[in-house]
């Protein structure tokens, strides 16, 4: 039929345009990095159920949930805004240069409205559907993560003292949404989180080590300092976790089960940074990167079966 040309050709464009969309939203999804909001959401959601003196079956649902979506907003747009800042230099980077942004599948303006808006919708929804606390916290997160850490990652290597203080500040948000306040316990949470991101930060470094190097990122010192703030950044901050992880057991009630369990995993993240700190190798460094993103789950799900 004299039809069918015109229909094939509307198919073929519907088709291709379903394409595009489906590849937009793609691309703004990988924008907010989510495999590390991922594990925001759990360490929010484990610092509101350990603070939080209901149970399992009583637990404010509707109120996590609100602290979740508010804090998960913020990182998203924090997300956002950190890859257009960078834009430049992860386009010179082999790990980096297939991102949105940085392989030129969404335009920079975009990127920024997306950010800002997430950014702006989530200190706000976080102060209206939990507390001001919660709210500020989740501020400072954002506007410390974007204008002290990243610009610091081109200028000296103690970015990661400073970054790691922003990126420790979830479980403080999920627990001020319950209390309103910041009681000790939430320090702890903070502090392992605070010193687990050095082992898990130099293991990333050293195994993307030419890619920084070549982008202008001065993550890792030049030289034969290099190596010596690798051990240092692994070995000094593994060793104060393992002390740091036990305090739940001295402070409260957390039984046998908890520091037994704490002292073992924390041994063994020290067993596999001592590796990469004395071999610092590509396999070490992977292997050390494995057990840093599996130590956080197992101490908080520790930390709650112990409550």
């Amino acid at each position: 039929m004299a039809t069918e040309p015109i229909l094939a050709q509307f198919e073929v464009a519907v088709s291709q345009r379903h394409r595009l969309a489906t590849t937009t939203l793609s691309d703004y999804w990988t924008l907010t990095k989510p495999e590390i909001n991922f594990l925001i959401a759990i360490t929010t959601a484990a610092a509101f159920f350990i603070a939080s003196p209901a149970t399992i079956s009583t637990l404010p649902w509707m109120q996590l949930l609100h602290s979740l979506l508010g804090t998960m907003l913020v990182a998203s747009g924090a997300a956002s805004l950190n890859q257009l800042i960078e834009l430049r230099f992860d386009a010179q980077m082999k790990r980096t240069a297939r991102r949105p942004l940085a392989s030129g599948r969404l335009e920079p303006s975009r990127a920024f409205w997306f950010g800002f808006s997430l950014s702006l919708l989530g200190v706000v929804y976080l102060g209206f559907a939990t507390n001001a606390l919660a709210s500020l916290l989740a501020l400072f997160t954002l506007l410390s993560y974007l204008f002290l850490y990243t610009p610091l990652k081109r200028i000296t290597p103690l970015c990661t003292l400073i970054g790691a203080v922003p990126g420790a500040v979830p479980p403080l948000i999920g627990w001020a949404a319950v209390r309103g306040r910041l009681d000790p316990e939430a320090w702890v949470l903070f502090a392992i989180l605070f010193l687990w991101q050095f082992p898990h930060f130099m293991a990333i470094a050293w195994m993307y080590r030419d890619d920084y190097d070549h982008a202008g990122y001065l993550v890792l010192p030049r030289g034969e300092a290099r190596s010596r703030l690798v051990i240092l950044q692994t070995l000094l901050p593994l060793a104060a976790l393992v002390l740091v992880s036990v305090i739940p057991a001295l402070a409260g009630p957390t039984g046998l089960l908890y520091s037994t369990g704490a002292v073992l995993l924390g041994l063994g993240f020290f067993y596999y940074g001592a590796q990469f700190a004395l071999r610092r190798s590509a396999a070490t460094a992977r292997r050390l990167l494995m057990t840093s993103i599996l130590y956080i789950p197992l101490i908080l799900i520790l930390m709650i079966f112990s409550r």
